[in-house]
């Protein structure tokens, strides 16, 4: 191992939390709980109280309404591990140990953002009857298109609003986590269309967007093939993560009998989308 760098503790857990504080898709997106329990539990309301419309003089009968618990469990970690040689953490200056810790929490970031827009399954499907609004929750991918693009971001809207999420929407907000190349259309329809509005530069640590016809473009390389995200920010999408192993760095002197430092940050996490109440604020894009 040639690596060469030079070494600061304090400097290092500095980094490391700076670089796990930038913004980042998820905590847009996501209702993040950072907690030291190990089973966050959330409320939904699956049937609401009747409105009852009353007559002069008569009684009243009282509403019930069932609440339903959506359990968020924190059980799943990922780990980075990295490992100096004694000899490299004195010998050059080039390269040190904030730029070491700001590479792990970067890696923690891009992994969450992985970890978030691998649950598709646990979203409302979205697909070309959507669109056509032929039918619903279809499967049958889309493909994006330069000619489209708007058309189903109208789309999007018209679906949650027809699920009663209008209000939700105004009040939290809507996203759509797009590919590069699809967020190279949507800036190409913007532009052809004449429109001088000024981007919107999202708080994320990676990529920078744009807010157009309401609602704010992310961009993300980690989608799992053929699913967009998109949807109401903050409902019904809890991510947990472990307050105990968050932003914390183990330093392990000579680990497994090798000269040198072992440097290990872990996070845990877990997340919980609601499967009634408010699924449908919460959309996987099925895409070509």
């Amino acid at each position: 191992m040639a690596n060469t760098v030079i070494w600061n503790k304090h400097d290092y857990v500095t980094s490391l939390r700076e670089r796990l504080n930038a913004n980042t898709n998820w905590k847009e997106i996501m209702d993040v709980k950072i907690s030291d329990v190990r089973t966050i539990v959330n409320g939904t309301l699956s049937t609401e109280p009747s409105v009852v419309v009353g007559t002069r003089g008569t009684a009243y009968a009282y509403g019930d309404f069932t609440i339903t618990a959506d359990t968020c469990t924190i059980s799943t970690y990922y780990n980075i591990p990295i490992f100096i040689d004694e000899a490299d953490r004195t010998q050059q200056a080039y390269f040190g140990s904030p730029e070491i810790a700001a590479f792990q929490g970067k890696k923690v970031n891009e992994y969450l953002e992985s970890a978030m827009l691998a649950t598709h399954a646990s979203w409302a499907d979205f697909g070309a009857g959507d669109l056509a609004n032929t039918s619903a929750n279809d499967t049958t991918a889309i493909t994006v298109s330069a000619t489209n693009i708007d058309d189903i971001i109208r789309a999007i809207k018209r679906y949650i609003n027809s699920k009663n999420g209008a209000d939700l929407a105004a009040e939290k907000g809507l996203f759509i986590v797009w590919r590069p190349e699809d967020m190279e259309m949507l800036e190409a329809f913007v532009q052809a269309n004449g429109f001088t509005e000024a981007d919107y530069s999202l708080k994320n640590g990676i990529v920078a967007g744009l807010r157009y016809m309401g609602v704010d473009h992310y961009m993300s390389t980690k989608h799992t093939a053929g699913h967009l995200f998109a949807g109401v920010k903050k409902v019904g999408k809890t991510m947990g993560i472990l307050r105990g192993t968050y932003g914390k760095a183990k330093f392990i002197e000579d680990p497994g009998n090798v000269s040198g430092l072992g440097i290990v940050t872990r996070i845990d996490h877990g997340f919980a989308f609601p499967a009634s109440g408010t699924k449908d604020l919460s959309l996987d894009i099925n895409v070509a």
